[in-house]
């Protein structure tokens, strides 16, 4: 605090000890933030909260410059806003649609501490980026919580999945129906992420951002949800048809699907995490599909992403075996054509080089004693959308 205003109002509490205050944080001054939480009794109060009240400023001036500047398209990973639609040499025929502002969260909900700028503090640098954590029996019911929500919001979601819907309805059903059970949607500005969950249509193979444009019929349309609840997260998505979709769609999802179910049917303590992407490698290429490489399963806990890496491609280096207590999730992206992606210029749509359709399904798991337990597996009223399961 370079230099403190004198508060005029002598009611007012210090922000960090709650002793009458008489100086102003003079940032706040210049951005008009409410006077209740910028008044300092001191300096040396002022300097102890600093780390923590400078996150103040950041989200004021990313609710000025982002949250209220609806209907625009997204920009630098979330972190700003054009009116005109981006150039780039797109490979398929989807375009980005502009994106409406920021969903809100309610006070009572428990935040990750990335909720308010964006930026994760505990999980770059934690240890458990490098150990795949052993979780305790208490920290194991809290994932089965927060797992059956997940599991939960996504079905909701599944069930207005229908041709002339758009994407951003999509993300306010996901995320109304998170903050309906006191939970968080993990993704909400996740590194700026700007939805509470990806929707990832045609050529896109993950991180898609719901916007303004209408589903068709004939497309397919991944939901990757994942919700905070009770200090951890669950974490799944599926892949839905949308109206009357072509056979070779049908084929590349049905694929997908298969290709994460014989993953998980070897999942059992001893198993190196290399063997899965051997499995889902297999089974893609005998079915004429190929397998994305540039983004694999994780970790999942308290953290959102950790150890271990799962990587779906074969040949690959995971390092490490299964034991009795992880979690993590597998969700193989399988491509019609070939496995490589390109970025669009939002810095979060990863799409296939050459413009063909991808599909991806995930859950979260945990390994047991004697095999894997499904912690977002579906549930007897899940839609019944995958004919497949049917037959």
């Amino acid at each position: 605090m370079a230099g403190g205003s004198e508060a005029s109002d002598s009611t007012l509490c210090c922000a960090r000890c709650g002793e009458p205050a008489h100086l102003q944080c003079p940032k706040c001054v210049e951005l008009k933030l409410p006077r209740e939480g910028a008044a300092f009794c001191s300096q040396d109060c002022f300097r102890a909260s600093w780390t923590s009240h400078k996150a103040v400023h950041l989200k004021a001036k990313l609710s000025s410059s982002v949250s209220d500047e609806g209907w625009q398209y997204c920009l630098r990973k979330g972190q700003s806003r054009t009116q005109k639609l981006p150039y780039f040499d797109w490979t398929g025929t989807l375009r980005p649609f502009p994106i409406s502002s920021r969903r809100t969260v309610p006070a009572h909900i428990d935040l990750p501490d990335w909720a308010i700028d964006g930026v994760p503090k505990i999980e770059p640098n934690s240890d458990l980026q490098h150990v795949a954590e052993i979780k305790t029996p208490e920290l194991i019911e809290r994932m089965r919580e927060t797992c059956r929500i997940a599991r939960e919001v996504l079905d909701a979601a599944a069930r207005v999945i229908r041709p002339g819907v758009t994407t951003d309805e999509i993300d306010e059903v996901v995320h109304q129906t998170t903050i309906a059970a006191g939970a968080y949607p993990s993704p909400l500005n996740y590194h700026f992420f700007p939805k509470s969950c990806c929707t990832s249509i045609n050529e896109v193979i993950c991180h898609g951002i719901p916007d303004a444009r209408k589903l068709e019929d004939g497309d397919i349309v991944n939901v990757d949800v994942t919700v905070y609840y009770k200090g951890v997260h669950g974490d799944l998505n599926e892949t839905y048809f949308v109206g009357n979709v072509d056979e070779a769609s049908r084929h590349l999802v049905q694929c997908t699907y298969e290709c994460l179910d014989k993953a998980i049917s070897i999942v059992k303590p001893g198993v190196r995490f290399r063997e899965i992407g051997e499995v889902i490698n297999r089974h893609a290429s005998m079915s004429g599909l190929s397998v994305v490489r540039s983004y694999c399963g994780h970790g999942i806990g308290e953290l959102f992403h950790c150890a271990p890496n799962i990587p779906h491609y074969g040949k690959n280096k995971a390092v490490g075996v299964m034991k009795a207590g992880q979690t993590f999730t597998i969700e193989p992206m399988i491509n019609a054509g070939v496995w490589r992606d390109q970025m669009w210029p939002d810095g979060w749509t990863a799409v296939t080089a050459d413009g063909k359709r991808s599909a991806q399904f995930e859950h979260t798991l945990l390994v047991t004693e004697t095999g894997v337990e499904v912690l977002t597996a579906r549930l007897p009223s899940s839609p019944n959308v995958f004919p497949w399961l049917n037959a």
